[in-house]
């Protein structure tokens, strides 16, 4: 028989510097990662705020109700989902076509006149967008209608009519976003070896077959990172973007309200906190479970780009 094998000790004392430096950082996570979600248990209580969580009577699922009871519940849910699917698809072919474009501008003066110009509108802050949607939009004296008005055409009433709103938050929303998306998958492509582009060249590749055999499937991890890191957010909504830019216009809740603004507006007509945290604890839950959904599939067809 072979004797068995010894067990290595741990040397505590090699190790105590790395953890001693990690400590920090394992405090930050506790606090702001694990602490709270001791708070989900409002989500199940009529909250009194004499009692505080802890001692606040359990109700059950009886906080859920009010997201489902409501007629409004198909349109939010409608809303939520269809927005944000569209936008996710959008945003992946927006920001990968505007950073391989930006990558073709070898000046570099341009180059950061262009990244200025795109991330602008992610850096402008939500209520400026939204004044700015208003000044084009506005019946009274926005830019569209006096352009309108001086070609002799009658004025619009943006908001007043829902039909024109699915346009125009999806191009505030790309507006908004793709900087940030654009600066992600151009920090990819710039790193991808400028050989295999000189040999594809040589071979007589167009632009378009270097980008479609080359460029695209070496960002694919990127790609298929940021999908799923998306798609957890699909049951979430921009809450400024659909609050502030529509201006909380009741004629246009069919194709503006969405579960976070109809969360809100019933908080500020009940201020119940527990229904607030029922409603954001469903979002969570269906978030993870559209992220292991994503990531199971994508891992079926492609483990090595799946996250885990």
């Amino acid at each position: 028989m072979k004797p068995a094998k010894k067990k290595k000790k741990t040397n505590w004392k090699h190790w105590l510097p790395f953890y001693l430096m990690g400590l920090p950082g394992f405090i930050y996570l506790f606090i702001n990662n694990y602490m709270p979600l001791m708070g989900l248990q409002i989500a199940f209580k009529d909250f009194k705020y004499n009692l505080g969580i802890w001692k606040s009577p359990w109700v059950g699922l009886k906080n859920f109700e009010f997201l489902f009871a409501t007629g409004d519940a198909a349109i939010m849910i409608r809303n939520t989902l269809l927005y944000n699917i569209v936008w996710i698809v959008l945003g992946i072919v927006v920001g990968v076509g505007a950073a391989i474009l930006l990558n073709e501008v070898y000046n570099a003066k341009l180059k950061k006149f262009y990244q200025t110009v795109i991330l602008m509108p992610y850096l402008m802050s939500m209520v400026v967008i939204a004044y700015l949607v208003f000044a084009y939009l506005s019946p009274t004296n926005g830019l569209v209608n006096g352009i309108l008005e001086a070609l002799g055409k009658s004025p619009i009433e943006f908001y007043a009519e829902t039909k024109y709103w699915p346009f125009i938050l999806t191009f505030v929303n790309q507006w908004k976003n793709i900087g940030f998306g654009m600066i992600l998958y151009l920090s990819t492509i710039v790193g991808i070896d400028k050989s295999l582009y000189e040999a594809a060249q040589l071979d007589g590749a167009s632009k378009w077959k270097q980008h479609r055999f080359i460029t695209i499937p070496l960002i694919k991890p990127t790609i298929i990172m940021l999908f799923i890191m998306n798609v957890g957010q699909i049951f979430r909504s921009d809450f400024g973007l659909f609050y502030q830019v529509p201006m909380n216009q009741g004629a246009l809740y069919n194709v503006t309200q969405t579960i976070d603004t109809y969360v809100y507006r019933a908080l500020l007509q009940r201020n119940d906190i527990a229904m607030s945290s029922a409603a954001s604890f469903i979002q969570s839950i269906v978030g993870f479970i559209f992220i292991v959904t994503a990531n199971q599939i994508i891992k079926k067809y492609d483990e090595k780009s799946s996250l885990f």
